[in-house]
């Protein structure tokens, strides 16, 4: 009998049996809080493998614009697919440098300025795309927390109630719905603490791939403007 009695107050601290002991908020904030950590992880993976692929794309795209191959083969190859990263800048620069030139582009720094802004534009669109969800991750890591303390004050207070109903202020009374209260908490810190490390560690990825992008559009543009310029010096 004595053992029996042990075992029911383990019991009754499980977890899964905290969770149906609580009262509807606080099991609705463990319900939102579990919700979220797991869109968080599918989010993270979901972005680990995007980077990984743009890496693996920005290697390849270099490689093959470095080996001297001319920019109109490498144009009519890109243009008909959908690209990405320095291939959609060096496909929206190409395609701004063709219908001005066919437009007969009278103005050079017009035809520079006009390039630029499209692999501005390009870039942005590309950044967009790599930064999409982590603005979710960020307000998890900050709000998280909060949500579930907001559960583990509704638990007390109910608890409380329930021990002045009870008028009994017995550790075995007041035990269970402390832990309870507590749970909300841990779960709000188990959903927060991976997307505060998931958003900076992916934050600080984007920030990477943006740089080697700008730094071809730079790279791009040096080379565009001393072929308008080449080809000013033809006209004259």
């Amino acid at each position: 009998m004595e053992n029996i009695a042990l075992a029911e107050p383990s019991a009754q601290l499980s977890i899964w049996a905290l969770f149906w002991q609580a009262g509807w908020v606080v099991k609705l904030v463990m319900l939102g809080l579990l919700a979220a950590s797991i869109w968080t992880w599918a989010i993270v993976v979901d972005k680990l493998i995007a980077y990984a692929r743009m890496r693996s794309s920005l290697n390849r795209f270099e490689q093959v614009f470095w080996s001297g191959q001319s920019l109109e083969e490498l144009y009519r190859t890109l243009s008909d697919r959908k690209t990405t990263g320095m291939g959609a800048i060096f496909v929206a620069a190409m395609r701004e440098w063709k219908k001005s030139f066919e437009k007969g582009a009278k103005s050079p720094i017009a035809l520079q300025s006009r390039i630029d802004k499209a692999m501005d534009l390009a870039l942005t669109r590309e950044m967009e795309r790599l930064e999409g969800r982590l603005g979710f991750l960020a307000t998890i890591g900050s709000a998280a927390p909060f949500i579930g303390l907001f559960g583990t004050v509704v638990g007390i207070m109910t608890s409380f109630q329930a021990i002045a109903g009870s008028k009994s202020t017995n550790l075995a009374v007041v035990a269970p719905g402390i832990a309870e209260a507590l749970l909300a908490t841990a779960i709000g810190l188990l959903a927060a603490i991976p997307a505060v490390i998931a958003y900076n560690k992916l934050s600080s990825d984007a920030s990477k791939i943006a740089v080697r992008m700008e730094g071809f559009s730079d790279e791009f543009s040096a080379i565009l403007s001393r072929q308008i310029d080449e080809k000013v010096a033809q006209k004259g």
